[in-house]
């Protein structure tokens, strides 16, 4: 890929190059959310539907005051 000298642009060229980032974007995004789309469709029939997942479940960090010394010593490699 050639590069390009952004600083040499006017602004009309700028802008324009823009709108064509942005078009093959948008094009390179519908190609792919197809693809992945085809392929749930495949896998959905193997099971149950496929659902997106509402959220990611966090994990709970204890407090330092929480934490526990082991009941156990654990013995030491000599």
């Amino acid at each position: 890929m050639a590069k390009i000298d952004l600083d040499s642009l006017g602004i009309e060229e700028l802008a324009s190059l823009r709108e064509h980032a942005t078009d093959k974007l948008f094009e390179k995004v519908a190609v792919r959310r197809a693809e992945l789309e085809a392929e749930l469709e495949k896998l959905a029939q193997y099971g149950k539907p496929v659902k997106k997942p509402e959220g990611v479940p966090v994990a709970k960090v204890k407090k330092a005051e929480e934490v526990r010394e082991p009941k156990e010593p654990v013995a030491k490699a000599a």
